[in-house]
């Protein structure tokens, strides 16, 4: 890189067919007569009153087995709905999501301009793949002049081969391009390269993020990391590069990007801690600029020395 949820059916049961069927014979004295025909007043009346009894427990058995079907039936749906597994490529098409928007860092930059800068990251579908690969188009920028990107990159969204121990898999690859994809995101469909144009525009392969979704009770929807080498990366003295992304359930990215040279000291990347960027966060206060004592030529020497570039490399 440039540099992871119940509701209870509510049950209303109705008198069925049967039920009212059933009901007809109750109080009929004529239901279960005798077998000549006659009868008196006290076995009229002892007939009548056990043809109620009887009627009515009938009713009320087929009225509680209606009930028991009812709720058995519910209840099997919503274990169904509780216990669904959710695929590979559900988890793919969830890291889409959370990775697509626009994003800032700004309140981390208010907190450590010497650190931090107030980047805009801004990523969008581009086109899928006939795998079903979501590819998405990524941009960075100062939030200052978001319309000049530094940096631009396709993501390749996916699910983990069977054989790993991971759910998605996220590939960084260089646009060949740039000027023809510069905000891509913010130009309307018809003014930007379409989606099957896209596949053919899409450079070298540059890392690769391997995601697993995080456990229940946690703060994160999806972390991970390129493998424990990294990958080659020869920018300023560097030979390999390592990335580490996480995704929070609030929309939230952060992510760390650095890079070693042969005797593993790291020679590009923030020391103190990943990049954290939010939605909805766009201004930046000119104060904390102004009082840090930041000029424009150290934010230009920052940039290219790469130690401020988040994301996927």
């Amino acid at each position: 890189m440039e540099g992871a949820d119940v509701i209870g059916p509510m049950l209303s049961v109705e008198a069925s067919p049967i039920e009212s069927k059933l009901g007809s014979f109750e109080g009929n004295p004529l239901a279960f007569s005798g077998g000549n025909g006659a009868t008196n007043h006290s076995s009229n009346n002892s007939d009548a009153n056990g043809n109620r009894n009887g009627g009515g427990g009938g009713g009320r058995m087929v009225r509680g087995l209606v009930i028991k079907a009812v709720c058995l039936i519910g209840g099997a749906f919503l274990l169904r709905k509780m216990t669904k597994t959710t695929t590979r490529r559900d988890h793919a098409r969830m890291v889409a999501q959370s990775l697509s928007g626009e994003k800032f860092s700004t309140e981390q930059a208010s907190k450590d301009p010497m650190t931090y800068f107030n980047l805009r990251l801004l990523t969008c579908p581009a086109t899928v793949l006939v795998d079903g690969t979501r590819v998405l188009y990524f941009e960075q920028a100062f939030w200052r002049t978001p319309d000049r990107p530094y940096r631009q990159r396709f993501y390749m969204v996916k699910p983990c081969p069977k054989e790993m121990k991971c759910d998605v898999e996220v590939g960084s690859y260089a646009v060949r391009d740039i000027e023809e994809y510069r905000n891509f995101c913010d130009r309307p469909t018809n003014q930007r390269p379409q989606p099957e144009d896209v596949v053919g525009d899409i450079g070298e392969h540059l890392t690769t993020v391997y995601l697993s979704h995080c456990k229940r009770g946690r703060r994160c929807l999806y972390e991970g990391s390129t493998p424990p080498g990294g990958f080659p990366n020869s920018w300023n003295g560097a030979t390999r590069c390592t990335s580490e992304l996480t995704l929070y359930r609030n929309n939230e990215i952060h992510c760390w990007d650095r890079a070693y040279d042969d005797d593993g000291n790291q020679v590009w990347g923030v020391r103190q801690g990943p990049y954290e960027f939010k939605t909805g966060c766009s201004s930046y206060p000119r104060r904390s600029l102004l009082e840090s004592g930041i000029s424009t030529t150290f934010t230009t020497r920052k940039i290219n020395d790469k130690s401020g570039a988040p994301l996927m490399t």
